[in-house]
């Protein structure tokens, strides 16, 4: 196909037991500045059932709206019946420009998207610019996040993983008028995944919160980090912790912080005990207020901070705390 042949911008939309996950918003928002530029449409495709709330993707900025309707077929996370389904129509649609969030699930479905219909993919996106010749520009972290690479593909359509928090969410309009447009679902490949049991999780969401308290390597045993919980739960945040920290065993995953975990904007970040390696930095240096507590005043993590305190966090934290609970110290 011709660059020609090729029109507007498609988002995929995910979603998880009928919500709406809320990188597609910030998705919309990016898109219909990129749509403005190159004078085309926003369209968004999500699969599942009628329960989804489909409309807010139109109050957020889609022109158009490709429901691929079904609860069995899309009950479970199968990459391939969703990567079939979307490339059905894409196929159809032929967009230009075709964005997913950079999730777990996205990073997974982009790349069978992208291998299916031979397209270039440039993934965890934090950036995305229409240049001189109307071609995007995909603009994302390389070497440990000490340059900027500005990617531009030569197939169609131009693909891109953009992460999490990356970029505002589109403001809500419920004036605002669309077209839903409701897609038969294919089923051709054999189902891979069976759900034998749903394990419970934290419930948490890191990236979401207003206040991180975050630890870093000299948190020494799972029981030290109580205190780190405690002042969180005092600041009404959550914990954070450094990949140091979760490699070792002490915290999950869900709540690492940098750039292969989560990239968090909250008010104010405390890190304790973190050095502020650049992995870690881009997960958090755009923080409204950033305070460092750590035992070497050489670490990088002051560089960014707004407030340091260096010294031992086994002293400090507890001593914030019987502050913050004697209304002695507001934060």
């Amino acid at each position: 196909m011709t660059e020609k042949e090729y029109s507007g911008i498609l988002i995929f939309a995910e979603q998880k037991n009928n919500i709406i996950h809320n990188v597609a918003y910030e998705l919309l928002g990016k898109g219909r500045l990129l749509a403005g530029k190159l004078n085309c449409g926003l369209s968004a495709v999500v699969l599942g059932p009628d329960e989804i709330n489909i409309k807010e993707l139109i109050y957020r900025g889609a022109d158009k709206v490709y429901h691929i309707a079904d609860e069995e077929i899309f009950s479970s996370p199968d990459e391939l019946i969703y990567a079939e389904n979307i490339v059905k129509l894409i196929n159809e649609l032929k967009p230009e420009i075709c964005l997913f969030g950079a999730t777990s699930f996205g990073r997974s479905l982009a790349p069978r998207v992208a291998s299916s219909l031979h397209a270039g993919l440039t993934a965890d996106c934090t950036d995305l610019q229409i240049d001189d010749d109307m071609k995007l520009i995909q603009v994302r972290p390389a070497f440990s996040e000490n340059i900027l690479a500005h990617i531009k593909s030569d197939t169609y359509p131009q693909m891109s993983t953009v992460r999490y928090k990356e970029f505002d969410e589109a403001e809500r309009d419920e004036k605002r008028t669309g077209e839903i447009i409701t897609v038969e679902p294919v089923n051709s490949s054999n189902n891979t995944i069976e759900i034998l049991e749903e394990l419970p999780n934290e419930n948490i969401n890191i990236a979401d919160s207003k206040v991180v308290v975050a630890a870093g390597a000299s948190i020494k045993s799972a029981e030290d980090l109580n205190m780190i919980k405690e002042l969180a739960d005092l600041l009404g945040g959550e914990v954070g912790a450094s990949r140091a920290l979760v490699e070792t065993g002490i915290i999950s995953k869900d709540h690492q912080v940098g750039y292969s975990g989560n990239r968090v904007k909250p008010k104010i970040y405390i890190a304790c005990g973190i050095s502020g390696a650049p992995q870690h930095l881009a997960g958090m240096k755009e923080s409204g207020i950033i305070i460092a507590i750590n035992n070497d005043p050489s670490a990088p993590i002051f560089n960014v901070a707004d407030y340091s305190i260096v010294g031992d966090i086994y002293k400090i934290v507890p001593e914030l705390i019987r502050a913050i609970k004697n209304e002695e110290l507001k934060i």
